[in-house]
């Protein structure tokens, strides 16, 4: 029994650090060859590595807040979560803006999505959406480490949203960073996940403003999620399955609506 329980949280620590490996700036040893098991870990520990982040980036903004600086703690905490990530899933929101937005057909879109540079249409995306999500933060009212409980919630929501989507085979290209994630996350993992996150946004919501504070986190996380659906029923339609870049417009997307939801409910 023992000897069981010590293999699943080593288990468990290994997925973790093949999560913040793959997924963040933070320096992990022993990473240098990525195969399909990283992947199946790093994916059923994306939403915790998102907590993780989120409270990271939630601490700074709170410092600025506590000091009566409102608006610049939502900027700092954003600039932190994308300092964090390396910017990699607002590069993925840009592209996938600058593919859909050339109107072309799919092979065209995924072509344009894998260039380089940003178009005008990822720059607008990228002003809005953080636009958004900073004055949503901005927006939330009480003490001010509720906002930054709203981020971590956040940020945990949105990467749930890659795990689950991962269940599944649908992907546009055969290579690439965003196939070796091609059905990679075991169904009944992606279930436990999705009951874990639930129970984790309860437990925020109530710490950030009661009984009421739990409701609003999973309405927020309700809608957010269908939102999510929505959006991401439409780039399977429009190219033809997944990418590392349509996962990133996932995590934000989903994000900035939760947080908007919660502006609106507290």
């Amino acid at each position: 029994m023992a000897v069981r329980r010590r293999r699943r949280d080593e288990a468990a620590v290994r997925s973790f650090a093949a999560a913040v490996g793959l997924f963040s700036v933070l320096p992990v040893r022993g990473l240098d060859d990525v195969d399909r098991g990283h992947a199946r870990g790093a994916m059923l520990a994306f939403p915790w590595l998102g907590a993780l982040l989120g409270a990271i980036a939630g601490a700074v903004g709170g410092v600025a807040a506590w000091q009566q600086l409102p608006l610049l703690g939502p900027v700092l905490a954003l600039a932190t979560l994308a300092a964090l990530t390396g910017a990699l899933h607002l590069d993925g929101v840009a592209d996938t803006a600058d593919g859909l937005g050339s109107r072309k057909p799919a092979a065209e879109a995924l072509s344009i999505m894998r260039r380089s540079d940003i178009g005008p249409m990822g720059v607008v995306t990228l002003v809005f959406v953080l636009g958004i999500q900073a004055m949503a933060l901005a927006s939330v009212p009480g003490p001010a480490w509720v906002p930054f409980a709203a981020l971590t919630a956040a940020a945990m929501v949105s990467r749930l949203t890659v795990t689950v989507a991962t269940v599944g085979n649908r992907f546009a290209r055969d290579s690439g960073f965003g196939a070796l994630f091609r059905a990679v996350t075991p169904r009944a993992g992606a279930i436990v996940d999705a009951l874990l996150v639930a129970g984790a946004l309860a437990g925020l919501g109530l710490l950030a403003a009661g009984p009421r504070g739990a409701l609003v986190f999973a309405v927020a996380a309700a809608v957010a999620a269908l939102v999510a659906w929505g959006w991401g029923a439409h780039l399977l339609r429009r190219l033809g399955g997944w990418t590392g870049d349509t996962f990133g417009s996932l995590i934000e997307i989903t994000a900035t609506v939760f947080l908007v939801g919660v502006a609106f409910g507290l």
